[in-house]
């Protein structure tokens, strides 16, 4: 959603506006774009069934982001099987989808303030069905390569079959919100001058290396490799035979 002075500024409402711990609250929408594109997996929170025996579950999915989506502030797409309760719950209900990522422990000198440095986002809104035969292709196009980039393009097309058993939500992005914390502990004085250690631990994903399945017969692809370089890891140079990396 724009206006015209630019995008809409996160937690455009009650309810997505961030109240505890606002001096960790992003303001700025680019900031929580970034950060959708470097997450993995996503958690929706719906409630599921009805009257006594109704009840809320959270479940992890992956997901992909279209800002040009046609939702308000851009589309985030979810995508599950078709006989999903948890996904037929979703439509045309208010559901809260939810991306963490944690980038270390802070250590302090008390329990009181030990922590952990994260970025986390959460969007609230009404999820739709995608029942548009290309906004569903670009949208599970988006979620593959969402995961590995550039890798859509590299595979065959999905059939009848598998596209009749999968579906794909759609969340607006206009209602969101961000926090994030960096950093080492905020210690009382007290605290401090006992002279026991504080500090905090440095977290990041990592990532081993392709590993080739027994049966493949090419070499690692590009677009793998890269994902893998993308955190920091060279591939090793790959075997002849079925082409498993060594």
């Amino acid at each position: 959603m724009t206006t015209s002075t630019g995008p809409a500024p996160l937690s455009p409402t009650a309810r997505s506006t961030v109240v505890r711990g606002r001096t960790r609250a992003v303001s700025e929408r680019e900031v929580l774009h970034a950060f959708l594109a470097e997450g993995l997996v996503a958690h929706l929170g719906v409630v599921v069934g009805a009257g006594a025996s109704a009840h809320p579950v959270v479940l992890p999915t992956a997901y992909a982001v279209d800002l040009a989506g046609p939702d308000a502030g851009g589309s985030l797409y979810l995508h599950g099987s078709v006989a999903a309760r948890w996904l037929r719950a979703s439509v045309d209900a208010t559901v809260c989808v939810t991306v963490t990522e944690v980038d270390g422990v802070v250590t302090a000198r008390s329990a009181f303030h030990h922590s952990m440095n994260y970025r986390s986002a959460v969007v609230i809104g009404r999820a739709r069905w995608v029942d548009d035969d290309a906004e569903r292709g670009r949208a599970l196009d988006l979620i593959v390569d969402h995961l590995v980039p550039g890798r859509a393009a590299t595979l065959r097309p999905s059939t009848r079959k598998e596209l009749s058993a999968t579906a794909v939500l759609a969340v607006p992005l206009a209602e969101a919100s961000m926090k994030a914390r960096d950093g080492g502990p905020v210690d009382d004085p007290d605290d401090v001058a006992a002279g026991v250690w504080g500090g905090h631990l440095p977290l990041r994903r990592v990532c081993d290396g392709p590993v080739s399945a027994p049966d493949s017969h090419a070499r690692v692809p590009g677009d793998v490799a890269a994902r893998a370089a993308a955190y920091g890891v060279r591939p090793a140079p790959v075997s002849g035979g079925h082409g498993r990396a060594r």
